[in-house]
């Protein structure tokens, strides 16, 4: 689904606005940013830092103001119908809160099961079978039961494995985790984790982690990007950047989040 010789996606320069309440909010400043197959890329920054607009424009859910954002090396903005379907088959999300972004009327079956019927890749028993295999990969149960429970009778940790379950569907190239476990309880955030981990490691797909916390980057993440004020202010190997900081900005995150190093990063326990 993506050239040889590409990043999955990619942006060049690319500012994006707002209006508020006390005048215009710069989120995004001349942002260069590239997701390369087989990654896993940390953003991190403070809140307003411009992390989750980023995400936005790299899942052309929000066009630029300025620059540009390519999949596969091409513009969104030059994108067909068909090519932009299938973008959004090769790169699919994964947000902070499954509360929000699980139909709660749906039922397990149907949640997982929708993307394949959306596009078309599976019907009748092969859907509920991939569903089932979905559900297995993510530590879950595959019976019927489960299948027919709706999302308010599941755990936090129950309904953002089926959120994860739900964007692998379609066997996407890359997944955008936007703050992927700070709704979860400590207990689950690391069996969530590891399964990302193992995920990874299983099939290559590229992962780009959206977070505040340099923690949940240092234990996941190979390469780190951070925002600050709108701007990418410093990029390198996540145990270089949070072991010899080289920006005041970095530095100052590390210490919010008293950081004191240790561990071997670019991966999960």
């Amino acid at each position: 689904m993506v050239e040889a010789g590409a990043p999955i996606v990619a942006a060049e320069s690319v500012r994006r606005s707002y209006a508020g309440r006390g005048g215009t909010v710069h989120a995004l400043r001349g942002v260069t940013f590239a997701l390369w197959p087989g990654e896993i890329v940390g953003v991190v920054g403070r809140s307003g830092a411009g992390k989750s607009t980023l995400a936005r424009l790299l899942l052309g859910l929000e066009p630029p103001d300025g620059g540009t954002v390519a999949f596969s090396g091409r513009p969104l903005a030059t994108l067909g119908p068909g090519e932009r379907r299938r973008m959004r088959r090769a790169v699919q999300a994964v947000f902070q809160d499954p509360n929000a972004s699980l139909d709660p009327r749906q039922r397990v079956g149907s949640i997982v099961g929708e993307p394949l019927a959306v596009h078309r890749l599976a019907g009748g028993a092969r859907r509920r079978r991939r569903v089932a295999d979905l559900l297995g990969e993510m530590g879950l149960p595959r019976d019927e039961a489960f299948l027919g429970r709706l999302p308010r009778t599941l755990s936090g940790g129950e309904r953002q494995r089926v959120a994860i379950a739900r964007a692998l569907a379609c066997g996407p190239s890359a997944l955008v985790l936007d703050e992927p476990v700070s709704a979860l309880d400590v207990s689950v955030r690391g069996q969530v984790l590891n399964l990302l981990v193992a995920l990874h490691r299983r099939t290559g797909i590229a992962l780009l982690v959206i977070a505040h916390d340099v923690r949940l980057v240092a234990r996941l993440c190979t390469r780190v990007v951070v925002l600050a004020h709108g701007e990418a202010v410093e990029e390198g190997p996540v145990g270089r950047v949070l072991s010899r900081p080289g920006r005041p900005e970095t530095a100052e995150l590390l210490a919010a989040a008293r950081w004191l190093g240790g561990g071997e990063p670019g991966g999960a326990d």
